[in-house]
């Protein structure tokens, strides 16, 4: 009898630990997808419910069965029976907790059997939800049912779907479509609050110019020696940074500035693009971008914006928001940048891994492109059909979402860089310390100087040649004996070099780059080849691949900019090929006395001024629409009359005083002039003819039928089609053609049977970013 006691005692607490296990099985934090599993794991706890309250039950019965036979024996008479009654007294006791723990575990069964069957009846109702919903049919979204059906064959492609929730039926499907992307309408039976109206965003904080550049040192980073390049130039230009932006603020007068949220992701220093520019810093490779970028941040930063530097895909995953998986899933929130500066690597990283995120937020991307991006190789489909699609390019952008190095296509926006400036004392003492026989190449890679033998030989007769190219151990055999080679030079020191030297020459490569404008600003004259004919991607092996054709004369030497916006005497430009010239160039320009001098674009202040405006005036999140073609025109629809009217001396149109209140464009339209191209000029080339700047963002302006009329352009028929050079008129045939797609427009390309209509605008003195009321 006592064994069978303790069996019973020790078998209860089993149970009752079994059942404590049970009921603590649920997991924190399971989703709204995991109904299934509890409600299973609550019919489990049930069933041991149900065990224990039939084993106690039969115990129960197991010990009325021994008392009985107790009652029937001999045992009862002296002290024999007094003996097992007194030992039996305890069991007595244990059977009566034993009848009370029946009793409560028997109640507890029929309440969580009456929870349970809640639980069941509800998981079957959102089960068959589930499981049982259809595609709704709602015109507003007429993308669902394909989303879903893509959804069916793919949701496992990538783990972000499960991320959000997605489990393979149907419901979870339209779920993610219609609460994480937006392909599909809600669904009336989700728990969904009703949105309260959120309350006014808090008011911006202000930007405030910095005194102090110690701050975005830190933000920069270490560990590549790209980022130790960047943060050596900017330590080096600090006073200058420092003295510019007070300038500046004085100029702007405390005007209302507010802070931006800016993300600045370097893609081709990330591990991913296989940052082929740090190994190269310190061997002569080229070292523009990276100049570049350093005063980028040091310009953002002194504005008094609030930025985060990155130059790994982790980390700017992490900044984004991106959810886990392969990045076919939107942000989980929110993006919290109101800018993002990156370059071509990194739009390419960041279209990876944002999903239909990046389309949302692709306005806000401002892209470093050092050589530009004309529209006609960013428009996806009309680059795809005409031949013009790169390795670059494509990316629907507006235009002036590219910001460029130099202003050589005014599609993009000119970003630049910096020079450094002299003071008065260093000018004097430069002018003072100059050696007029003496000459420094542009060019620290030996590949530059293979073939050149001819033009240093005839150099060499007149100057002692100076040259930086990197070497390690043996000089460059490509490096004429005569020349006297630094190897790589640091920067300060390349500078003293520069502040020695009369002459500065290249010799055709690299493009475009910052060094012959910091020869100038030394007081070197600077020696160019004239490329005959022009380099483009249609003849040079440079350009094919990048997202531009630079037609016309637009490479017509190795730096276009220092040509045309600078000329002699600093700058001078000659065949190569023909020797007599190349020779009497040297000569003239050892007589020739120059001072230092740097464009004012090129100056901190410069870059400051461009910027700010930039960041304060360009909104490529609000779309500006074109008018309608005349397909779509209603015939008792009246065109609003032309703001735009007649010169006095009737060469181009203006914009009339009396066109009532003028649009909120940027740049003002007060300063739009719109003239006519020869057929054989770029609308870059027709503006610059008139000392003016072409203006991609007026061209909505006059792209309407009766600008032609006030041209008196006589047009026999008028089409709308997608063709950069449009608006145009092919005289011969008196047909007129207007833009049908506004990422289109551009001041790039000609064709001989074409004259285009062109905008055109002033520009600040030194600073041809900006019109004289842009500031």
């Amino acid at each position: 009898r006592i064994f069978v006691l303790g069996i019973g005692f020790f078998t209860l607490c089993f149970l009752m630990t079994s059942l404590g296990g049970q009921f603590s099985a649920k997991r924190l934090g399971d989703s709204p997808f995991t109904i299934r599993t509890e409600v299973m794991g609550a019919l489990e706890s049930r069933g041991v419910l149900r065990r224990m309250s039939d084993m106690l039950e039969m115990l129960m019965k197991r010990m009325d069965i021994l008392a009985r036979l107790e009652n029937s024996t001999d045992f009862h008479k002296g002290d024999e029976a007094r003996f097992p009654l007194d030992r039996f007294q305890p069991a007595a006791g244990l059977m009566e907790r034993i009848q009370a723990i029946a009793q409560n575990v028997s109640d507890i069964a029929v309440k969580v059997d009456q929870i349970l069957r809640n639980s069941l009846l509800n998981g079957k109702v959102m089960e068959g939800r589930r499981d049982q919903c259809e595609v709704p049919r709602d015109p507003k979204y007429p993308d669902c049912a394909g989303k879903v059906e893509w959804m069916r064959a793919r949701w496992t492609s990538d783990p972000c779907y499960a991320f959000f929730g997605v489990d393979g039926t149907e419901c979870s499907f339209l779920i993610y479509l219609s609460e994480v992307e937006w392909f599909c309408p809600p669904l009336p039976w989700r728990n969904r609050t009703v949105a309260e109206p959120s309350p006014p965003p808090p008011p911006r904080a202000q930007a405030a110019f910095r005194r102090d550049l110690a701050r975005l040192l830190e933000l920069i980073g270490t560990g590549k020696e790209s980022l130790s390049f960047m943060k050596k130039r900017i330590r080096h230009l600090a006073q200058q940074w420092l003295r510019a932006a007070r300038r500046l603020e004085q100029k702007l007068a405390g005007r209302q500035r507010d802070q931006k949220h800016i993300l600045i992701h370097i893609g081709f220093l990330t591990e991913e693009s296989g940052d082929v520019f740090s190994p190269r810093v310190l061997k002569g490779g080229p070292l523009g971008e990276m100049v570049q970028w350093a005063d980028i941040l040091a310009a953002l930063f002194m504005l008094g914006h609030s930025l985060r530097v990155t130059v790994s895909l982790k980390e700017l995953q992490s900044h984004l928001g991106v959810p886990p998986g392969r990045g076919n899933c939107p942000l989980t929130s929110p993006l919290p940048f109101d800018l993002i500066y990156t370059d071509y690597h990194g739009l390419q990283q960041m279209k990876q891994h944002m999903g239909l995120s990046f389309k949302k937020y692709r306005c806000r991307v401002r892209v470093i492109d050092t050589f530009g991006t004309e529209p006609a190789y960013n428009h996806e489909e009309y680059a795809t059909l005409r031949g013009y699609r790169t390795n670059w390019g494509y990316w629907n952008l507006q235009p002036t979402q590219f910001m460029t190095m130099f202003p050589h296509t005014p599609d993009n926006s000119f970003m630049g860089f910096v020079s450094e400036e002299l003071n008065q004392t260093e000018r004097q003492l430069i002018k003072a310390n100059k050696v007029s026989s003496m000459a420094v190449v542009y060019g620290k890679e030996a590949s530059i100087w293979k073939g050149k033998e001819k033009f240093l030989a005839i150099l060499n007769k007149y100057m002692e040649i100076h040259g930086t190219v990197y070497y390690e151990t043996q000089r460059p055999p490509e490096v004429p004996a005569f020349v006297k080679n630094h190897g790589l030079l640091p920067q300060h020191e390349f500078q003293q070099l520069l502040r020695k030297a009369k002459l500065f020459i290249g010799f055709g490569f690299p493009y475009e780059g910052p060094a012959p404008l910091e020869a100038i600003a030394n007081g070197c004259v600077f020696l160019q080849a004239r490329f005959n004919p022009p380099h483009s991607s249609l003849n040079h092996e440079f350009f094919r691949g990048k997202p531009t054709s630079r037609e016309a004369s637009e490479v017509s030497s190795q730096h276009p900019y220092a040509e045309e916006f600078i000329g002699k005497p600093h700058v001078w430009t000659v065949d190569y090929n023909n020797s007599e010239e190349f020779e009497a160039a040297i000569k003239t320009i050892m007589r020739t006395q120059v001072d230092p001098y740097l464009p004012y674009e090129y100056t901190c202040e410069g870059m400051l001024e461009r910027i700010h405006a930039y960041i304060q005036h360009q909104d490529f999140c609000t779309a500006s629409s074109l008018p309608p073609s005349p397909k779509t025109k209603s015939p008792a629809m009246q065109s609003p009359p032309s703001p735009l009217a007649l010169s006095p001396n009737s060469t181009h149109l203006v914009w009339s005083p009396s066109a009532g209140g003028a649009p909120q464009a940027w740049p003002p339209v007060a300063s739009l002039q719109v003239w006519v191209s020869e057929p054989q000029h770029t609308c870059t080339e027709t503006c610059r003819r008139h000392g003016l700047v072409c203006e991609p963002t007026f061209f909505r302006f006059l792209n309407k039928e009766e600008v032609f009329l006030q041209l008196s352009i006589a047009c026999d028929s008028t089409e709308y089609e997608m063709n950069h050079l449009y608006p145009a008129v092919a005289e011969n045939v008196r047909e007129c053609y207007l833009q049908k797609e506004p990422l289109l427009f551009s001041c790039a390309g000609y064709n001989p049977k074409y004259r285009r209509l062109c905008p055109c605008r002033d520009f600040r003195q030194g600073q041809v970013a900006l019109c004289r009321d842009c500031l």
